[in-house]
């Protein structure tokens, strides 16, 4: 029983580990062509955002998720330079009346700037925020895809790796024959006399 068990626990383990290496493979890829499909292209050096967090891609394609997580953070810098310096927490949900270019805005409906249907005008640096952290969110996943492929991999060599040690010390415990044990004649002492 125990022989069967090892054997079987060793194979299930170098199953899941050839399964876990292909799932990692996969996803990498994936992840990868996924960002590829997007044709996104960084900058110039000459924007301080690119040159800050990706300076070695500049005007290169987006294609690993490194510089997915990279394009995110130049995404945000820009996204901050729209809204001076405000995050989408730091703005009111309207354009306030008394100061229409300030993008920090109202969430008070009476002190927005109304439109000519009277309705509150939308706080646009707010809207800018919000498609620019849906972005820069999206990159950051690609990212982690990227990273948890990479350690599924690992996690696949690991679990392959011990399979394999578990079928090898089923063999050497428990595939052998055991030894028959032998018992000698007491050896003839010659008698002396």
């Amino acid at each position: 029983m125990w022989e069967i068990g090892g054997f079987v626990a060793g194979g299930l383990l170098i199953v899941f580990g050839v399964a876990a290496i292909f799932m990692g493979v996969t996803g990498f890829n994936t992840t990868r062509d996924a960002i590829k499909d997007e044709g996104i292209v960084f900058g110039t050096v000459d924007d301080p955002a690119v040159a800050e967090h990706a300076e070695q891609w500049a005007g290169e394609e987006v294609t690993t998720g490194d510089q997915a997580r990279a394009f995110a953070l130049v995404m945000r810098e820009h996204a901050l330079e729209g809204t001076g310096g405000l995050t989408y927490a730091e703005m009111g949900r309207f354009v306030s009346a008394e100061n229409p270019d300030d993008p920090a805005g109202t969430s008070d409906e009476e002190a927005a700037l109304k439109d000519e249907e009277g309705n509150p005008v939308s706080n646009s640096a707010r809207n800018t925020w919000v498609t620019a952290t849906a972005l820069t969110t999206a990159l950051n996943v690609s990212y982690m895809a990227e990273r948890l492929s990479v350690f599924g991999m690992v996690v696949g060599v690991a679990l392959l790796l011990t399979g394999i040690g578990l079928v090898i010390l089923a063999f050497a415990v428990f595939g052998r024959e055991p030894e028959v044990a032998t018992q000698r004649a007491p050896s003839a002492q010659p008698v002396t006399g």
